[in-house]
């Protein structure tokens, strides 16, 4: 068994005629995910956050998980927690876009003020 975290980041457009029915449609389904907090079993983190850019090319809400194991993360796929939200989310998410990658691919030093001079 692979023990390493993965992190699993999608990003979603929601469907909404108008600015007001997409804002409310990105909180429902920041509230839904928000509540997956402490309810499966592996997820490390769960952040959920709603574009303020206002670009057009912008996503509308973005997921921003982590799992303790590539094993976690391909469970939660069915967990049945998860299949409830995606159910009552229901078509809102009219595009998506996802990345999973295992922490070690993202260490990356930072230099210090001193050692930048």
């Amino acid at each position: 068994m692979n023990h390493q975290t993965i992190k699993h980041i999608v990003m979603w457009n929601v469907r909404g005629d108008t600015p007001e029915e997409k804002r409310n449609a990105a909180l429902f389904l920041k509230d839904q995910f928000e509540g997956l907090k402490g309810r499966i079993p592996g997820l490390q983190r769960i952040e959920v956050g709603l574009d303020t850019s206002g670009v057009d090319y912008a996503c509308d809400v973005v997921l921003y998980t982590e799992f303790d194991t590539q094993e976690a993360l391909d469970a939660y796929a069915t967990h049945p927690e998860h299949l409830r939200v995606k159910g009552e989310l229901g078509d809102m998410r009219i595009a998506r876009h996802q990345v999973d990658y295992p922490l070690s691919q993202c260490q990356v030093e930072v230099a210090t003020a001193e050692q930048r001079q």
